[in-house]
Parts: C-alpha cells; sequence; structure tokens
C-alpha cells in the first residue's frame, strides 16, 4: 500500500504542479481558451492564488517525505487538495459546468486516499 500512496501523491503532484503553473504564469485569456472558463468570472488576484496553493500542495506531496523533514506536510498537502476540489466542484456546479466535476471528484477521492493512508495506518 506504501507504494499505491506514493504512486497517487506523485501523479497528484504532477497534476496540480501543471494546473498551478498554468494558472500562475497565462493570462486570463489563454486559461479561458484552455478550458478553464471560471477564470472568466473569478478576479485573477483569486486565480493567480489557487495556482500558488496548487503549487505549494503538489510540493507538499513529495518533498516532506523524500527529505524527512516535517513529513506530516504530506497528508495535510492532501486534505488540502480535498478543500480544494470541493471548492472546484462547487464553481462549476454553479456554473453548470457539469462535466467537469468528474475529474475534480475524481481527484478528489486520490487525495483523500493519499490523505488518510498518510494520517491513519502508513503514515511516514
Amino acid at each position: 500500500m506504501n507504494i499505491v500512496l506514493w504512486v497517487l501523491a506523485g501523479l497528484l503532484a504532477v497534476t496540480f504542479l501543471a494546473a498551478g503553473l498554468m494558472k500562475v504564469s497565462q493570462p486570463r485569456e489563454k486559461l479561458v481558451e484552455k478550458g478553464m472558463g471560471f477564470a472568466a468570472d473569478l478576479p485573477m488576484g483569486l486565480v493567480r492564488t489557487i495556482g500558488v496553493l496548487e503549487i505549494l500542495a503538489a510540493i507538499g506531496l513529495i518533498l516532506p517525505a523524500v527529505t524527512g523533514i516535517a513529513p506530516v506536510f504530506v497528508p495535510l498537502a492532501a486534505l488540502g487538495l480535498v478543500l480544494m476540489m470541493i471548492g472546484a466542484a462547487i464553481v462549476h456546479f454553479r456554473r453548470t459546468e457539469y462535466q467537469s466535476i468528474v475529474p475534480n471528484v475524481v481527484l478528489l477521492v486520490l487525495a483523500a486516499v493519499v490523505a488518510w493512508g498518510r494520517f491513519g495506518p502508513y503514515a511516514f
């Protein structure tokens, strides 16, 4: 199970690092073109903040475990992603973007499994 948790954390880290870098570096128009319609409705400062939080979570899923420094940040980062995906699903629901909720739920479940495993029976 430890290997499964590492793989899930790695997949989540890559996914959220890419998404976060895109939100931090791209202008609003590019984000909307790439299917992030919510960026048209939210203040750009909030979009950038979400991107930074995604980058920090990606780092928090891997770096503390690899270095052995404060590994409790791994499940905390996963829990933060669970909360972020709940918020994302709510935003997509309000915008009637129901097809976009499915990836949010999948990422939420993966992050919840990592949080459960690293807080519980497979803690570092």
